[in-house]
C-alpha cells in the first residue's frame, strides 16, 4: 500500500502492474480505518509523488540495540528486555524528502531498520496473537544526532528532530520477516548489511512487550532496531535503506538553514 500525491490531496493506493507499467490503484479513504475499497481509478506510478506511507496519529515506538553486533559497536551489552524509546510523529517524512541537519548537532547518523505498521488497537496482546494486529511492514531510517544522544544521557532530542524518521516507500502487507536483509548505502557505498534473523527480540515478542506497557493504535509504527554499521552523514549525502521484499527508501541530507 502506498500513500501518494498528484495534483490533489494525499491519497492511498495499491501498487500493481498493468502491461509492464507500474500503477497505483486508488483506494477510498485511509485503509487503516476505512478498509480496502477501490475507486476504480488507476494512475501510472511515475505520475505520482510517493509520501510517507503512514503518518502516525499517535506515536512511533522504537527499539534500541536489538542486534547484538550493533549493541557491541555502541559499547554496550545487548539488553535483556527490549529497550524502548519514542519518536514524535512530526519526525516522519517520506521517500525523497530531505533529512534536515540540525544546527545543534555535529554528528548525525543513519540507522536503517525494518518498521512494523499497526493495523488494530491492541493492549496486552500475546506474541501468538501479535501478527493479527500488524497491518504491514515498511522501511525506516532512525536518524540520530549521536553527539546529543551522548550529551543528554537520554534520547528524546537526539532522535526527535523534524525529518529524523524517514518512512517508505510503501507498506508491504505480505512479508515473511524471519530472515530478510537490511542494507544501508551512503552515496552508493554499502555501510550496513544485516538480516532480521539476527534480531534479539523477535517482532511478535516486541509487539507483545510494547502492548503490555502502552496501547497500540492503528497507524502506530514500531521500529525494530538497526544492524551494525551505523555512521555519520553530512550535508549533501544521499542515504538509501533497502529491505528485501519491500524496496528502497532514499533521502538526501540538507542544511536545515
Amino acid at each position: 500500500m502506498a500513500r501518494f500525491a498528484g495534483d490533489d490531496d494525499p491519497r492511498f493506493g495499491l501498487i500493481g502492474d498493468e502491461g509492464g507499467v507500474a500503477t497505483v490503484a486508488v483506494l477510498k479513504g485511509d485503509p487503516l480505518y476505512a478498509g480496502i475499497e477501490f475507486t476504480g481509478e488507476k494512475i501510472p506510478l511515475d505520475d505520482v509523488r510517493l509520501l510517507a506511507p503512514v503518518i502516525p496519529r499517535s506515536k512511533v515506538v522504537c527499539v534500541g540495540k536489538n542486534y547484538a553486533a550493533h549493541a557491541a559497536e555502541m559499547g554496550s551489552a545487548a539488553p535483556t528486555e527490549p529497550l524502548l524509546f519514542l519518536k514524535p510523529n512530526t519526525s516522519v517524512i517520506g521517500p525523497g524528502e530531505p533529512i534536515f541537519y540540525p544546527e545543534q548537532s555535529n554528528e548525525v547518523h543513519f540507522e536503517g531498520e525494518l518498521a512494523v505498521v499497526i493495523g488494530r488497537i491492541c493492549r496486552d496482546i500475546s506474541p501468538t496473537d501479535a501478527p493479527k494486529v500488524i497491518f504491514g511492514y515498511t522501511i525506516a531510517n532512525d536518524v540520530t544526532a549521536r553527539d546529543l544522544q551522548a550529551a543528554d544521557g537520554q534520547w528524546t532530542r537526539a532522535k526527535g528532530f523534524d525529518s529524523f524518521c524517514p518512512l517508505g516507500p510503501w507498506i508491504e502487507t505480505d512479508l515473511d520477516t524471519e530472515a530478510v536483509s537490511v542494507r544501508t548505502e551512503l552515496n552508493g557505498e554499502l555501510k550496513q548489511d544485516g538480516n532480521t534473523r539476527d534480531l534479539i527480540h523477535r517482532i511478535p515478542d516486541l509487539i507483545a512487550h510494547i502492548s503490555s506497557i502502552m496501547t497500540l493504535l492503528p497507524g502506530d509504527v514500531v521500529l525494530t532496531g538497526t544492524p551494525e554499521g551505523v555512521g555519520p552523514m553530512e550535508v549533501g549525502d544521499d542515504v538509501s535503506v533497502t529491505i528485501e521484499g519491500i524496496g528502497t527508501l532514499s533521502n538526501r541530507v540538507v542544511d536545515r538553514g
